[in-house]
């Protein structure tokens, strides 16, 4: 069974400099309904203004992963990271013991716009740590987060996955995975047939009880979509 999130149901803020449309209850907008998903607690979908951002503010004990999908981002923290995120960037912060930070759009001219990603550690009191990488665009499906951080992924302090999916117009793809996994899937770009459901950019879906996930694309576009394994 797939439970449907459809993009125009999100919560949304708009604050002038920032406009964010929430997958689940964060901020001002809270539904009881849309609290999180086993370990993942954020899907935030923010266009960011020129030269606007997020001036420093602190976490503690959140793995926060941050996707670039238009722009760039201006990174700095309390560890001491200065660090400039482009677009097809992933960032994997984990916030342990306490991180301060701040995200600006590094253009005075062009929107960034980024996926804002939280995803609660198995583990608290951790040291904080910072992880940056660029993992293409390689058709087919892309690990980006592991909980050992192996084959040149991101460790994420849960024992959770983070895959990133590209289907080509006209081709399929089939994901399998343990039952004993929650599988939350969150449709990036394009849109796609998934199990008989039709996604569109900016949908999500919690699968219950569906060991096979067979995506098909038949648009003209290529299909992005992330793919959360969680405990």
């Amino acid at each position: 069974m797939l439970i449907l999130r459809k993009s125009q149901d999100r919560g949304q803020a708009n604050f002038g400099w920032l406009n964010s449309k929430h997958s689940f209850s964060f901020g001002h907008y809270y539904d009881p309904k849309h609290l999180g998903f086993s370990s993942l607690r954020v899907i935030n979908d923010d266009i960011v203004a020129p030269g606007a951002g997020f001036d420093t503010h602190g976490h503690r004990d959140m793995e926060i992963i941050s996707y670039v999908l238009e722009g760039s981002i201006e990174h700095k923290d309390s560890t001491g990271n200065i660090q400039t995120l482009p677009a097809g960037e992933f960032q994997l912060m984990s916030a342990g013991t306490g991180i301060y930070h701040s995200e600006y759009n590094a253009s005075k001219q062009h929107p960034l716009r980024f996926l804002q990603i939280w995803i609660k550690p198995n583990k608290i009191g951790n040291k904080p740590n910072y992880q940056q990488k660029n993992f293409g665009k390689a058709a087919g499906l892309t690990t980006i987060a592991t909980p050992n951080g192996g084959n040149a992924t991101l460790q994420i302090t849960q024992d959770a996955k983070l895959h990133q999916l590209i289907v080509r117009s006209g081709e399929t793809f089939e994901f399998e995975h343990s039952t004993s996994n929650k599988v939350y899937i969150h449709l990036v770009t394009g849109t796609a047939q998934l199990n008989n459901t039709v996604l569109s950019a900016g949908d999500g879906a919690q699968v219950i009880d569906e060991e096979k996930l067979v995506f098909k694309n038949e648009s003209h576009a290529d299909m992005t979509a992330l793919i959360f394994e969680l405990p």
